[in-house]
């Protein structure tokens, strides 16, 4: 058995726990919108045909906040398809996907799912095929109020009062060659600038996100952003980042350490930004809109190219597994850890595509081994986030070196007392006794504590056993300021503490 230590105290504070790092993101792409969210005649449909059971899920998954309606996806879009009567939408093919998008669904459907869910709307705006002026009609059409042209179409479409959007992403990986209206930096970053001035003349205190490289691998990185931001600093708030992570020939050990290469990204970008302002001059500081992340085995869905155009497509639905699940929880460990500069980020997607939520058509809707990392993170990362004095063994990864078996990141909530501790042991055999120093904290007892972990790391859950996989209860113990608990191999961990009553 391998001996790690955690310090915490709730003077180590790095930033408030950001409620919008708990977001998603539904595409208009394979089955995330048609039979995921959106399916008339389904058992559970209410009367705008959204599922409720697929509801239900959203909001036990404790999501704050949900991108739409792209991805690539926007890049092509043509927001007026999908407003007014739906027999009258037209049917167009979708080449991001090489489908067919009916437009049953648009902004108006979208924005009333959302405010059932009760999740704020971040709206991307296309910026592939499209530009200055597309992107002032949809915001006229989603956020006039009424008096004029377009606002008062939203009103004769059914819905009155404007969906007040905030959260506005200038485009989607435009740095991509694979997307419609790909540009090289100064080109997106000239019009992500011109674009973003024009909304703030229509509504000054929009939230903006400038397209960031859509991997750190791409060739462009680093100076992808730094051209961006040079040319869009004073008009942006937020610049995003895109990563997905899968087991690379064979290689679960460094699968596993896929936090460390989020790490390095979001400081790599941070230190971009900063550099960016500072030859600037400026005092201002740009965040970080992690709005795509999630486990892809992107390498199944490459080998597959799709040749027929199909309406929802079965696209990218990856089942996971708990070491999928540990992996899902560290990434969120990694977020939180950077909540000082991460202000956005949206795991992609939320149903049936990479999702951790699956739906069968007319059938039920299941929460994946992801799901419940994200869910229990959500409900208890509360109050302020704090730094984490970790010692730990190491261990040997292909792609990162040595890295540490034990990651860690807490939250304190000062109004209620709770202090929990989030906790990964990434080693594929070894145990880890952990002892946590808790006597900044005064008299405290465990109120909670939950671990995802099974002896068999391919475990899955599926429609015909949906409740294969899910949080146990851990035994944990805290006797005279110290927290003791073993970590199974290949697991991640949640504790809520409580002061004694």
């Amino acid at each position: 058995m391998l001996n790690a230590s955690l310090v915490i105290s709730p003077d180590y504070v790095i930033a408030p726990v950001r409620r919008r790092l708990f977001g998603s993101f539904v595409e208009h792409m394979g089955r995330c919108v048609y039979t995921g969210i959106y399916e008339p005649g389904h058992p559970t449909a209410d009367e705008d045909g959204f599922r409720g059971d697929v509801l239900d899920l959203t909001r036990e998954l404790g999501v704050e906040l949900v991108r739409y309606p792209g991805g690539n996806f926007v890049s092509g879009y043509r927001w007026e398809d999908g407003i007014g009567p739906v027999a009258d939408r037209p049917v167009r093919r979708e080449l991001a996907w090489h489908s067919i998008e009916t437009n049953e669904v648009g902004v108006d459907e979208f924005a009333r799912w959302a405010r059932k869910a009760d999740v704020e709307v971040m709206y991307a705006v296309n910026l592939g095929t499209r530009g200055v002026e597309e992107a002032l009609d949809v915001h006229e059409y989603m956020n006039h109020e009424s008096g004029t042209h377009l606002s008062e179409l939203r009103r004769a479409n059914g819905s009155d009062a404007p969906h007040g959007v905030k959260l506005w992403c200038l485009g989607n990986e435009l740095d991509g060659p694979w997307q419609l209206g790909h540009k090289t930096a100064h080109e997106y970053g000239r019009l992500a600038a011109e674009t973003a001035r024009a909304l703030r003349q229509a509504e000054p205190d929009l939230e903006l996100v400038a397209c960031g490289s859509s991997s750190s691998s791409m060739p462009t990185f680093g100076e992808w952003e730094s051209t961006v931001l040079e040319l869009t600093y004073d008009q942006v708030d937020h610049i995003s980042l895109h990563a997905y992570y899968e087991v690379l020939d064979g290689d679960v050990d460094s699968f596993l350490a896929s936090a460390v290469d989020m790490d390095h990204f979001i400081d790599s970008v941070v230190a971009t930004a900063d550099a960016v302002g500072a030859r600037l001059k400026s005092s201002k500081k740009i965040t970080l809109s992690f709005d795509e992340w999630n486990v892809w085995y992107m390498k199944r869905f490459q080998e597959a190219p799709r040749t027929e155009w199909e309406t929802a497509p079965r696209v990218i639905e990856d089942q996971y597994d708990v070491t999928d699940a540990v992996v899902v929880g560290n990434l969120l460990i990694s977020l939180l850890r950077h909540s000082d500069r991460v202000a956005v980020a949206c795991q992609a997607q939320l149903v049936n595509v990479i999702a951790p939520i699956r739906s069968e058509p007319g059938g039920p809707a299941w929460r994946q081994t992801i799901f419940h990392p994200f869910a229990l993170t959500s409900r208890l990362a509360r109050g302020q986030v704090l730094r984490v004095e970790t010692t730990s063994p190491t261990y040997s990864t292909k792609r990162f070196g040595d890295v540490p078996v034990v990651d860690a990141v807490a939250t304190h909530d000062p109004d209620t007392g709770d202090t929990v501790v989030f906790v990964v042991n990434r080693h594929q055999s070894e145990p880890v006794d952990l002892r946590v120093g808790l006597a900044a904290f005064g008299d405290v007892a465990v109120a909670e504590a939950w671990t995802m972990h099974d002896q068999d790391g391919s475990a899955t859950n599926t429609e015909a056993d949906p409740d294969r996989v899910v949080p146990q209860a851990q035994a944990v113990d805290v006797t005279e300021g110290e927290l003791h608990a073993v970590l199974p191999p290949v697991s991640w961990t949640a504790v809520r503490l409580t002061h004694r009553s």
